[in-house]
């Protein structure tokens, strides 16, 4: 296995980059907690502010957007057309979620390193781990940091 530096990927489609320079919009943003129980009858309604920006991205020139496809991260919440949030400038570690390429394929996976082996592991018991081999080339291109995702509504 060969573990080489992150290369600079030509955007291809589903992988998006931040505008530079784009104005930042802040959101109303209530810091009270929606109940997913009973609600709660005390809330104090201050005006806050939301910046997705600020809240997703930590590194704006190396912050990238990819759009998801297929099932084996749902174990993880990440779903099919889900657009994961991928911080390059994130040193991976096992147990992180990150966008790899295994001989030049692009996949997202869980990252797993320990004793000597380094596998890439799926969120989904439908899809096995895939160990690399030393005649694999691995590059971990970036770390997943979050994702959107929207609802059908």
């Amino acid at each position: 296995m060969t573990l080489q530096p992150m290369p600079e990927v030509a955007l291809a489609p589903g992988v998006f980059i931040p505008l530079p320079g784009a104005p930042r919009l802040a959101l109303p943003f209530d810091e009270v907690r929606v109940s997913a129980g009973f609600p709660s009858p005390a809330a104090d309604y201050e005006d806050k502010r939301l910046d997705i920006n600020e809240y997703l991205v930590r590194n704006p020139v190396s912050t990238f957007f990819f759009s998801v496809q297929g099932d084996s991260m749902e174990g993880a919440e990440i779903f099919d057309g889900d657009i994961l949030v991928v911080d390059k400038s994130v040193r991976p570690k096992h147990g992180h979620i990150v966008i790899a390429f295994v001989d030049g394929q692009r996949l997202v996976k869980r990252l797993y390193r320990r004793s000597g082996r380094v596998a890439l592991v799926a969120e989904n018991p439908k899809y096995p781990a895939l160990d690399i081999g030393e005649e694999q080339e691995l590059v971990v291109w970036g770390v997943v940091v979050g994702k959107f995702k929207r609802f059908g509504a």
